[in-house]
C-alpha cells in the first residue's frame, strides 16, 4: 500500500492541518516508509506466540470478584438533610 500526494493533502485537510506542497511531498515519502514497515510486520510468523501484556513477564493483579455495598453507605448519607436506613429521603414531587 502506498499513498500519493493527493491522499496526504486529503488526510491533512480532514485533520485540519495546514500543509504546503513541499511538506506534502515530504510527508508522502515518510508515510510510505511507515506503511512499508507495517507491511513487513504482517509477514512475521507469530503462530504459537502468546500475547503479552508487557515486555517483561508479569502476572496481572487480580482481586476477588464480589458484590459489596462498599462499606461507605453511612459516610455517603452523612451530609444529607434527611436519611433513613442509609437511604436519602426526598420530598414527593409526583402525586
Amino acid at each position: 500500500m502506498s499513498v500519493d500526494i493527493d491522499t496526504v493533502k486529503r488526510v491533512a485537510r480532514l485533520a485540519r492541518i495546514a500543509v504546503t506542497e513541499e511538506e506534502a511531498g515530504r510527508m508522502t515519502g515518510e508515510l510510505n516508509t511507515i506503511l512499508g514497515f507495517v507491511e513487513q510486520l504482517g509477514e512475521v510468523d507469530v503462530s504459537g506466540v502468546e500475547p503479552m501484556t508487557s515486555v517483561i513477564p508479569m502476572e496481572m493483579k487480580k482481586r476477588e470478584d464480589r458484590v459489596t455495598d462498599g462499606g461507605k453507605a453511612a459516610d455517603i448519607v452523612a451530609n444529607a438533610p434527611a436519611t433513613e436506613e442509609n437511604f436519602f429521603l426526598v420530598p414527593k414531587v409526583v402525586e
